[in-house]
């Protein structure tokens, strides 16, 4: 089974450690034996003026997930929603209304629909594939996390030639290695089997720090700065 998926992930982090806005979102192609992504595309953000409600992080996943999955024909897309696993052109409001999660994501999931559902249903049309939000049980949407991971590692390094010091925030559970024009990311959950990737990036000129986010368990910060 081919599976494109997608995830928003790595955040923008200010003095005192906490987030000000996300910053990559990644889809991925994932194949078997599922450890890596084939191919990957990132779409940036601005974390200077994000809307951290989970709006734009689910929109921006679902059309560049549905961007990819034109490009390489998979047999399903997942994206990282954890609403039981439905199919997205057949979130209408009444299904929304049945769902299992609270009054508040009832209320964004309805705004999200009116772009999504309509941009499902066409996309199955087309092509006879399923847009499914299945949220982190998927391992192909943990792998976009991790790429999310990746890219935000890039933008920080760019950033920090620009600018100077910067700090960013990885998605849960990973770590990053930057070596000579490549970023290397890994899952740092035992039972997740060995997840990893792997994006080109130009490194030269920086240097850089991993090391637990003080305030919040299970997430590392990446420090960047010029030589």
């Amino acid at each position: 089974m081919r599976i494109v998926s997608a995830d928003t992930g790595g955040a923008l982090l200010g003095d005192d450690y906490e987030p000000v806005g996300l910053i990559a979102t990644a889809a991925v192609l994932v194949e078997k034996p599922y450890r890596t992504a084939t191919l990957s595309r990132v779409r940036y953000a601005d974390p200077f003026n994000y809307d951290m409600s989970g709006r734009q992080a689910i929109r921006d996943e679902a059309f560049l997930a549905v961007e990819l999955a034109r490009e390489v024909k998979p047999d399903v897309v997942h994206l990282d929603s954890t609403i039981g696993g439905i199919e997205l052109r057949k979130l209408d409001e009444s299904t929304i209304d049945a769902l299992t999660i609270t009054d508040r994501g009832k209320e964004v999931w309805k705004d999200l629909a009116r772009d999504l559902q309509p941009l499902a249903r066409r996309f199955w049309e087309e092509t006879g594939i399923e847009i499914v939000a299945i949220g982190k049980w998927s391992v192909p949407v943990r792998i976009a996390e991790i790429y999310s991971g990746l890219y935000t590692a890039k933008w920080a390094i760019n950033y920090a030639k620009r600018n100077g010091k910067v700090m960013v925030g990885l998605p849960r559970y990973m770590r990053v290695e930057v070596g000579s024009g490549r970023i290397y990311g890994e899952s740092l959950d035992p039972r997740e089997g060995g997840l990893f990737g792997e994006i080109k990036a130009e490194t030269e000129g920086i240097c850089w720090e991993l090391y637990p986010n003080p305030l919040v368990r299970r997430y590392m910060v990446l420090e960047v700065w010029g030589e």
